[in-house]
């Protein structure tokens, strides 16, 4: 696990932070929802060992990522200066660093509170608090949910032959991307939160 001076290192990452909003989302309600995605014990074991697999890999994987919004005009668009129509090659770049460490995260964090916390800060960077942390005050102020949802798919898909690069069997390898696949779509439903009307999460 990180450091605290390597996590201190990642711009506006702070995870286990004292300073978080605390998840409107229980820790009972999460285990509903792992239920929901048939995530298990055997899934937190593939994860790690997908996370052994990916550590070296994760500016590959991003670059992937990063190709992949950047060739959809509608997708960079929630990272571009309204004002200047450019992308904000900063707050891109500040993004990219967080986004290396939620690959890790989402292979080696347990699924604990603090987990759960964060869970819901990413949530809202999406939405009531998109832009703050970076202070890109002339980027769009929302990610409608649509693309949250739609973005678990090419997140998934596209992870599988980093995995496959492991060396691992390949039933071994279906079993890590089959657990990658349950964890995106976890995180996927606990980023709606804000999206949802009161009652309706």
């Amino acid at each position: 696990m990180m450091s605290a001076e390597q996590q201190r290192s990642i711009p506006g990452y702070d995870y286990g932070s004292d300073e978080l909003a605390a998840s409107p989302v229980t820790l009972e309600d999460l285990e509903l929802l792992k239920q929901a995605v048939l995530f298990t014990g055997e899934d937190e074991r593939y994860l790690r060992m997908a996370g052994d697999v990916l550590e070296s890999r994760t500016e590959q994987v991003l670059d992937v990522w990063y190709g992949f919004v950047g060739g959809h005009p509608h997708l960079l668009h929630y990272f571009t200066d309204t004002t200047t129509g450019e992308p904000d090659a900063e707050y891109l770049a500040r993004v990219r660093e967080r986004f290396a460490q939620w690959i890790l995260d989402t292979c080696r964090r347990p699924y604990d509170q603090a987990w759960l916390d964060y869970q819901h800060e990413i949530a809202l960077r999406h939405t009531d608090k998109k832009n703050r942390t970076d202070g890109a005050l002339g980027t769009p102020p929302l990610v409608p949910l649509r693309y949250l949802i739609a973005f678990v798919h090419p997140l998934t898909a596209t992870i599988r032959p980093f995995l496959a690069e492991g060396g691992h069997p390949a039933d071994e390898v279906e079993k890590m991307h089959g657990a990658w696949f349950k964890a995106v779509t976890l995180q996927a439903a606990l980023w709606s939160h804000p999206y949802a009307r009161e009652g309706r999460f």
